[in-house]
């Protein structure tokens, strides 16, 4: 299908995208790598009236060492996270799943900020963020707000961004375990049936992350609890799908979905802790 008609506007920097949020307010959507939105946008699910066109504000495209954390800026395209030196030595699990994100078309032109900002519960880059404790500066007209992952998402394609807001950078803190990334798909472009992201953080402890088990990515806080506890993976794993909601639809039914999420789980726990 086509998209509705919508004016044009190109921002070369994060204050010009923000001075355009702020006179056209939810009218305006943003437009970085355009893999999320197009679609949308031709299914008319998505009506914006106004483009604020993001993709060349060269300086929020980066990948920066600051000690302890890794920031990366909004605009960086999943192959150069799945690239990236620095990313690929500090953050693993961050980089092959970036990787594993549609195909090159895709890893070429869409964006870290954009798949998060995008909240689909399905996606690679986010799950693998909620797991590794990733925070997102975000910039609004009285300045900037850090957000932690576990609260950015509020639903289905929903977030804490304000229509005034704009993803800037995500933070992440630098892994010193293992680490494990399964996801299940029909084909290999398609978006996840399920995903797990598994990863021992620096202080010890082990997170888990799921994707697609309900309307956000979520903690998977009982299998969590019971590592810590000292069970094996696939004691653990038989909690996957505890507080989940996954959906029914025509790639899984809800059941099926809980089976793979202890699958998965266990396979996953199985790299982070070896």
């Amino acid at each position: 299908m086509i998209p509705a008609p919508f004016d044009y506007l190109r921002a070369d920097t994060a204050d010009e995208a923000l001075a355009a949020l702020a006179e056209h307010g939810d009218e305006a959507k943003l437009l970085a790598g355009g893999q999320s939105l197009l679609p949308l946008m031709k299914l008319r699910l998505a009506v914006p009236s106004v483009i604020v066109d993001v993709s060349r504000a060269a300086t929020l495209g980066y990948v920066r060492d600051e000690g302890d954390v890794v920031a990366i800026g909004a605009l960086t395209r999943h192959h150069d996270v799945a690239t990236d030196a620095t990313l690929r030595r500090e953050l693993p699990m961050l980089a092959h799943a970036a990787g594993l994100v549609g195909d090159p078309q895709v890893r070429h032109r869409g964006t870290i900020g954009g798949s998060v900002a995008h909240a689909d519960p399905s996606a690679d880059v986010p799950t693998a963020l909620l797991a590794l404790g990733a925070s997102y500066v975000v910039a609004g007209p009285s300045g900037t707000r850090t957000v932690d992952a576990a609260a950015f998402g509020t639903g289905f394609l929903e977030t804490v961004l304000e229509p005034d807001e704009l993803l800037v950078e995500v933070r992440v803190p630098k892994t010193q375990g293992g680490w494990g990334y399964e996801k299940f798909t029909r084909r290999q472009i398609d978006w996840a049936t399920v995903a797990v992201a598994a990863v021992r953080r620096g202080d010890g402890t082990v997170a888990v992350a799921l994707g697609n088990m309900g309307p956000t990515v979520l903690r998977a806080a009982a299998v969590e609890a019971a590592v810590g506890s000292g069970s094996g993976a696939a004691d653990a794993a038989a909690y996957a799908d505890d507080g989940t909601e996954p959906a029914g639809d025509v790639t899984a039914s809800a059941g099926y979905r809980r089976h793979l999420a202890r699958v998965l789980t266990e396979r996953a726990l199985e790299s982070c802790l070896r």
